[in-house]
């Protein structure tokens, strides 16, 4: 599920200005990499970044500084939330980023990060624990550009955005000065030209022997893309340094989730500790789940039927305690999991299960309600609406179960049950 419906779920009534770019993103999976892990797929790629190291332990000080020796360092607390620069830790310490050219502070510095909470505007109240910080060498930056490949509906393929206006929020720049953006279509068989990456490289004010150094790197840039089976890379800022270099400072990822069997090692470094361990637990599941704020669960098949149920529920009063659809291809084991997932949400109190079965056999979707309410001893309101393939032979077994399920023939009636459930 991609960034911008998670947004578009969990804020109902905002906007977005990702609608006014000149592209429309594909859906995919949101692999949560840390910068130190981004870094190092680049880098083994043959992209140009920062000199750095992982440091775990405050102990592996002496190590580090051992094989490690720059004029001035750059010490990053590895959490996925923003604002670290200006965050606190939970034992008073000052700053999840530091810049220093005094190696005698690097050990005290990593005591005072390393397995501390790390507070900032974008993390929960009590912090995120840090077990890992980034020591990077220092970069000189002298100007900074934004450069960027993904994967886009309207061309049907990849396409190549740049701007010389790095380092800003892309949005901004493209309605504010849609001059300072080049979108290229790429063609996936003939890729970047040196032709095409010196044309970007001029666009991006590269100039002298910057010009083929910058050409190259957007050409190996396009050569990771492929070889990560990425569906975008975001390069902010491609920065030039004041040492004549050109280097990606920071970078976002996203990767095709059907390409998971051929990069079991990227996946591997999804960083899951930070993220809703519900939502861990659904894609484990190969489940589409989002927690809210409601108290009214849904069980749904399909993304447009789950948005639908959610709209419906909303406009009888009610709110909706999550988005979970089982998808087409669901089992009874997945509809086990599923209704797991909704009782380990403590302010669930009613379930809604709303299937239309195309692919989906009514049939399985009530085998497996029967089992996980009594293997999960439910006792919350359950409201079913089933429609479509064997829907009879599903709706028997419901009805010989002997479980308090109240059924509905239409998705206002099951809406309205379950809300009125709520005051039984």
């Amino acid at each position: 599920m991609s960034l911008l419906m998670k947004h578009l779920l969990k804020n109902k009534n905002s906007t977005t200005s990702l609608q006014s770019l000149p592209f429309k993103t594909v859906q995919f999976r949101c692999l949560n990499l840390l910068e130190c892990h981004s870094k190092d797929l680049l880098h083994k790629h043959g992209v140009a970044v920062q000199k750095f190291r992982i440091v775990e332990r405050p102990d592996e000080t002496n190590n580090l500084l051992k094989s490690f020796n720059v004029q001035e360092y750059v010490l990053k607390a590895q959490v996925l939330a923003g604002g670290r620069g200006l965050g606190h830790f939970s034992n008073g310490f000052q700053g999840g980023v530091h810049v220093t050219n005094d190696r005698s502070k690097i050990h005290d510095l990593l005591k005072n990060m390393l397995g501390h909470k790390l507070i900032t505007k974008q993390t929960p109240k009590d912090g995120i624990l840090v077990n890992k910080v980034m020591v990077a060498e220092s970069v000189d930056i002298k100007r900074e550009t934004y450069f960027c490949i993904l994967m886009d509906r309207n061309q049907n393929g990849p396409v190549l955005i740049a701007s010389p206006a790095g380092g800003m929020d892309i949005e901004d720049v493209a309605i504010n000065s849609p001059e300072l953006i080049k979108k290229i279509p790429i063609d996936i068989h003939e890729g970047i030209t040196d032709c095409t990456a010196l044309d970007v490289a001029k666009f991006l004010k590269f100039e002298g022997q910057l010009l083929n150094q910058a050409a190259n790197e957007i050409k190996r840039l396009w050569t990771f893309f492929l070889a990560v089976d990425a569906v975008q890379i975001e390069i902010n800022p491609l920065v030039e340094t004041s040492s004549n270099q050109i280097v990606c400072v920071d970078a976002k990822i996203q990767f095709d989730d059907n390409s998971e069997f051929r990069h079991k090692d990227i996946f591997e470094l999804d960083e899951t500790s930070e993220s809703d361990p519900r939502e861990v637990l659904a894609h484990k599941h190969n489940l589409n789940y989002i927690g809210m704020d409601g108290n009214i669960g849904c069980l749904v098949n399909g993304a447009g039927l789950a948005m639908a149920t959610m709209d419906i529920i909303k406009l009888h009063g009610g709110d909706p305690a999550n988005f979970l659809d089982v998808g087409g291809n669901v089992n009874e084991n997945q509809v086990y999991e599923a209704f797991n997932l909704l009782t380990l949400d403590s302010s669930v109190k009613a379930i809604l299960v709303n299937v239309f079965g195309g692919i989906v056999n009514c049939a399985t979707i009530a085998q497996g309600l029967i089992n996980a309410s009594k293997k999960l001893n439910m006792t919350v309101p359950l409201v079913v609406r089933l429609e479509g393939t064997n829907v009879a032979a599903g709706k028997k077994l419901l009805e010989n179960s002997g479980l308090l399920i109240q059924f509905a023939s239409n998705l206002d009636e099951a809406a309205e049950k379950a809300i009125s459930s709520l005051n039984k």
